[in-house]
């Protein structure tokens, strides 16, 4: 139990340090040299080495207990900073997924209805470029419906429901639990992860795990842009971290809504089992193996409706 509890301390640690106290500190070398600087002198080299040479002199003449007391500060003060922006990221996860407050509700309706329509013209497009060639297509023919193709599931994998490209890809994955397999997944989630192998609930952790460290680090954007009132260089550094976490937490969004698709189609069955809709997966008792069966395979609409009204309890 001691090499136990040894091992979980340092991974807290590690993530402490991680995750709160080196994105602080280096915040709080930012406050500095905004502060040192300002506007006037954004670039001005010579006065920042001016000013780092006085700091550590300063530091320098402090008694060995004062330098060991400003580290402790410096470490609380950038660990505090880390927790504030921690706290913010559940913001710039509901901004990234669409889940955006009441009075933005025309603005959400507004941008939900502009996707909507331009996946449907897309759709639109693709069956036109399919009716007319109906028979025998040349390559170039071809081509041009797969291009087509590929711009509708960029922008969104089934008909936009929400104001963004990441929130439309949790939406497509429950549009497609609820229409392909009659599964309402805001129900049923939670017991389908129950049953799910240990293999399949560690790639999605990972995936959910990369999301939720790409919105940390998106979030950081906010408190840089906060000093851009002292500092106007401050702007690009916000600009990168945004654009990073952004990139990154689009990726892991892509993943792990994938990942979430593929766990439908091979253990929804699973799922209908152990709440007794459907039969088991596999081959049922007396009956020859490498004869079809309904009870092998995905859920079919009619079970999954039925799994639906279980996990619902008339919610």
């Amino acid at each position: 139990m001691g090499g136990f509890f040894q091992q979980l301390a340092k991974t807290l640690a590690d993530r402490w340090i991680s995750l709160l106290v080196l994105p602080g500190a280096f915040f709080l070398g930012a406050v500095w040299l905004s502060v040192s600087l300002g506007h006037a002198d954004a670039w001005n080299v010579a006065l920042l080495n001016r000013q780092a040479e006085n700091a550590a002199t300063t530091v320098a003449d402090l008694p060995t207990g004062a330098q060991a007391l400003l580290v402790v500060a410096v470490l609380a003060a950038a660990a505090g900073v880390g927790f504030v922006v921690q706290a913010l990221a559940g913001a710039t996860r509901r901004v990234w997924l669409g889940q955006w407050p009441r009075p933005l509700g025309p603005v959400t309706a507004a941008r939900t209805a502009r996707r909507r329509a331009r996946w449907h013209r897309l759709v639109e497009e693709r069956r036109a470029l399919e009716r007319a060639s109906p028979g025998t297509r040349t390559r170039e023919q071809q081509d041009e419906i797969d291009a087509v193709a590929h711009r509708i599931t960029r922008l969104a994998m089934a008909e936009p429901g929400r104001p963004t490209w990441m929130g439309d890809r949790i939406h497509a994955v429950e549009s497609v639990a609820y229409h392909r397999y009659g599964l309402d997944l805001a129900y049923g989630w939670s017991r389908l992860w129950l049953v799910l192998p240990d293999p399949a609930r560690t790639e999605l952790t990972a995936a959910h795990s990369a999301f939720a460290a790409a919105v940390a680090t998106g979030t950081w954007a906010v408190p840089y842009l906060l000093l851009t009132m002292v500092w106007w260089p401050a702007v690009l550094v916000a600009v990168g971290i945004g654009l990073t976490g952004w990139a990154r937490a689009r990726a892991a969004v892509a993943d792990f809504t994938t990942l979430t698709e593929a766990v439908l189609d091979l253990y929804g069955r699973t799922l209908g089992a152990a709440l007794g809709v459907g039969g088991p997966t596999g081959v049922p008792t007396g009956i020859p193996t490498g004869v079809p069966t309904e009870e092998t395979g995905p859920l079919t609409i009619s079970e999954g409706e039925r799994i639906t009204d279980l996990v619902r309890k008339g919610r």
